[in-house]
């Protein structure tokens, strides 16, 4: 059995506007679902730690750091834009979310583990060096590539975003830094309105963003090809020594907040890819940390999919099943697209 880390801490739970669909309740249900199944005590724990200043500042400005710690003493939420808040205990929870991923990380790079998914919130990937926004204070999965790469004798990240919605902050983060390889499909257009096909990076960075915007109605059928036909030779080619993912479960088809109709198979089979790729490309080494997904059932069982894929085991179907049985729209364009911006018919 393959031995893969989690990540989980009750702090998570005390960022908390009552109402707000990015709520305490989805890591219950995770969690009482991988209790359930059996697969938590498959799996080995990680001890979170807390984010450090420094550890902040290597993609955010500091100037965002100290607002969000300084709105962190106030009895009632404060609104940063018109989808995010901090309230009393945010600051807390985002300092051990952005440090559990740091921790999970350094788990593989040390072997303990040899894969981990990072069960935190708050989200990270629409945070800006600059702005914490779309539920996001600060930038996780970013903060965890820069420390790979400053740190440790990482020297290439690819980072693979399956939110429905695009990670404009991790793209903002990485798009002129060539060590870092950034793939994300996501409903388009869709919040946040980034991630068109044309945008690939600058300076170092050129080619090394791969967005493959997927129109509302696109289910499992569609998202495979855009991971077998783009991601996977992109990914081969970069070589990374390191996968991140930004696991968001919002593309499911039973998700309030979109329009694609993903299922729990359709992200055990993405998983299944992105694990045979680490395994052939650097190690195994793969760190997922959750982002999006809003109905606590899909992310339940979606999330726990992945989990399997990362201790080697088959799929377990879910309560769910497929979703609605409709021909998604043709997505051969937007194939064509990426595969033509970023060469990759010439490495065929």
């Amino acid at each position: 059995m393959r031995r893969a880390g989690y990540v989980y801490d009750p702090l998570y739970l005390e960022h908390e506007y009552r109402g707000h669909p990015e709520r305490p309740d989805r890591l219950r249900a995770i969690m009482s679902h991988l209790e359930t199944s059996g697969l938590r005590a498959r799996m080995s724990e990680i001890a979170p730690r807390d984010a450090t200043t420094e550890d902040l500042a290597l993609v955010h400005d500091r100037a965002l750091i100290v607002r969000i710690a300084s709105l962190e003493a106030g009895a009632r939420a404060v609104w940063l834009d018109a989808d995010t808040y901090v309230s009393a205990r945010s600051y807390a929870a985002a300092l051990r979310s952005a440090g559990g991923v740091l921790a999970a990380v350094d788990a593989v790079v040390e072997g303990t583990v040899d894969s981990a998914f990072c069960f935190v919130r708050p989200p990270g990937h629409h945070a800006t060096p600059a702005q914490a926004m779309g539920f996001c204070l600060f930038n996780n999965v970013a903060v965890a590539a820069a420390h790979l790469l400053e740190r440790t004798e990482v020297e290439r990240v690819a980072i693979v975003d399956f939110d429905v919605h695009h990670g404009n902050g991790t793209q903002d983060i990485f798009s002129a830094d060539g060590r870092v390889l950034y793939f994300s499909t996501h409903q388009f257009p869709h919040y946040p309105g980034t991630g068109r096909v044309e945008e690939a990076g600058e300076g170092p960075g050129t080619g090394c963003i791969i967005n493959v915007p997927l129109p509302a109605g696109c289910g499992d059928i569609e998202a495979l090809r855009a991971y077998r036909e783009v991601c996977a030779p992109a990914i081969r080619r970069f070589a990374p020594q390191f996968i991140l993912v930004s696991a968001g479960f919002d593309a499911h088809f039973a998700d309030p907040l979109a329009h694609l109709l993903f299922s729990a198979r359709g992200y055990y089979e993405i998983g299944t890819l992105l694990k045979e790729l680490a395994d052939e490309l650097c190690a195994g080494r793969i760190v997922y940390a959750l982002e999006g997904g809003y109905d606590l059932e899909a992310i339940s069982w979606s999330a726990g999919a992945c989990v399997e894929t990362l201790l080697g085991e088959g799929f377990s179907e879910d309560a769910l099943g497929a979703g609605p049985a409709v021909r998604g729209p043709s997505i051969d364009s937007v194939i064509a697209a990426a595969r033509t911006i970023h060469r990759l018919d010439s490495q065929d």
